[in-house]
């Protein structure tokens, strides 16, 4: 499967049974605003929750700090979708939105999902390898 076939959509508004919507939130969980809102209202997201699998979403925090503490949640998500197979992972572009990041700045910490067949990323993280 080539990375063509493996682009997240811009807008997630359905998703079938075995995916799961990858968006950013805080460490709070506050899931107020943006893809974290839609998340909450739409996929089961889990307010006061900001990390990890809740209803057919997955948190990545990115509000708390600079690129080096994302980075931990993201590797902790890689290590999540690569036991989680049989689940198809759309990642959104997180922290390029309310967080303040770059794709520039995001992408690479998601570049090992690349190899990993389940996990379907934003045009323009491919874009970048």
């Amino acid at each position: 499967m080539n990375h063509i076939e493996r682009v997240s959509p811009e807008y997630i508004k359905t998703l079938a049974d075995s995916e799961v919507f990858v968006f950013a939130s805080n460490l709070e969980g506050h899931h107020d605003s943006g893809a974290a809102r839609i998340a909450r209202e739409d996929f089961g997201a889990v307010y006061g929750q900001g990390v990890g699998l809740q209803g057919q979403c997955y948190a990545i925090p990115t509000m708390q700090g600079g690129i080096e503490t994302i980075k931990p949640y993201v590797d902790e998500f890689i290590e999540f979708a690569q036991s989680h197979r049989e689940l198809k992972f759309l990642v959104t572009k997180i922290g390029c939105g309310i967080a303040g990041f770059t794709v520039a700045e995001i992408a690479p910490l998601f570049k090992k999902c690349t190899e990993i067949e389940n996990v379907y990323l934003p045009i323009e993280f491919w874009e970048r390898y």
